[in-house]
């Protein structure tokens, strides 16, 4: 395994940040991190790139331990931390340069790196500008391109969407996939399309524990305990009679005669509410079942409101 973590555990003062969490992630994989604020999703990325150090447990990359040399697991990461830590007053090119150089990339090595990662994150027309001029959508290509500059074998990329636009984000997504085939991808972001976009597999933190580790179709389908239903009838129902039907939890009305239903995914209700339409005289005009959205899932597992 490229990452293995093992039993990390933080704390800050009293607050315990991460407890006791486990997961690993492999070559090819791109593996999605989530969690909501404050869950330790960037405790444990900074944990895991030797920026942080734990106070319990083990990290290594590529089988090295981070705690025990941070340095060679750091030629071994590109980093893109959450909040991307720019030098504003140096051109695009010249911070490349720099942070090539930092990880002891030099010559002709250097400058055809420089020149690939800024046709890869579509830097072109912008390398020649200083950072501080760029728009944030640029700067965060800007920190993709300085975490892939020394070719690494494993991503850590914190939020790398943030700020851009939506033909941008698929630009990135494309970039993020096309390197991960020989790499390994650790992606946190809080926009779950990107997550089922690029990801087959996520990792679930809440309040510093893992609570799901599995692939996105295998959680859609085991984790979701409640699912939506949109009817339409030929007039009316009593919405009393359609609630007391048994797995029904709630009733929403979307129009006169249109509904959302949830029910519970131990009892699938779709006959009953046949049954309900034919007994009551009602013509059931539609009825279908909404898609299970990794949205769902996070929800389900952290008991996140919408």
């Amino acid at each position: 395994m490229s990452i293995r973590v093992n039993q990390l555990t933080k704390y800050f003062g009293e607050q315990k940040a991460l407890d006791q969490i486990s997961f690993s992630a492999g070559k090819g994989e791109i593996v999605g991190f989530l969690g909501p604020n404050g869950a330790g999703k960037s405790t444990t990325m900074k944990i895991t790139t030797g920026y942080l150090p734990p106070d319990s447990g083990t990290v290594e990359v590529c089988g090295i331990d981070v705690e025990q040399n941070p340095l060679t697991v750091k030629k071994k990461v590109g980093y893109l931390p959450e909040h991307n830590p720019l030098y504003l007053d140096m051109y695009v090119r010249e911070y490349l340069e720099f942070i090539g150089k930092v990880h002891k990339v030099s010559g002709n090595t250097l400058k055809g790196r420089i020149n690939e990662v800024v046709e890869m994150c579509g830097l072109t027309r912008e390398q020649n500008k200083l950072i501080g001029a760029l728009s944030k959508g640029y700067r965060q290509r800007v920190g993709l391109a300085q975490a892939l500059i020394h070719d690494p074998e494993v991503l850590v990329l914190d939020e790398p969407t943030t700020g851009l636009d939506p033909n941008q984000i698929i630009e990135i997504r494309n970039l993020i996939k096309n390197t991960s085939a020989d790499k390994t991808v650790i992606f946190s972001s809080h926009i779950m399309q990107e997550v089922q976009a690029l990801c087959d597999r996520v990792v679930v933190i809440d309040r510093g524990r893992i609570v799901a580790d599995d692939k996105i179709e295998q959680l859609k389908s085991e984790k979701v305990e409640v699912v939506s239903l949109v009817l339409e009838f030929s007039s009316a129902p009593n919405s009393d009679e359609l609630k007391a039907i048994d797995g029904v939890i709630s009733i929403e009305p979307i129009s006169d005669l249109k509904y959302r239903i949830k029910a519970t995914t131990t009892n699938d209700v779709r006959p009953q509410l046949f049954d309900f339409a034919s007994e009551k005289g009602l013509k059931l005009l539609g009825l279908q079942q909404e898609e299970v959205t990794m949205e769902n899932v996070f929800r389900e597992l952290t008991n996140t409101k919408s």
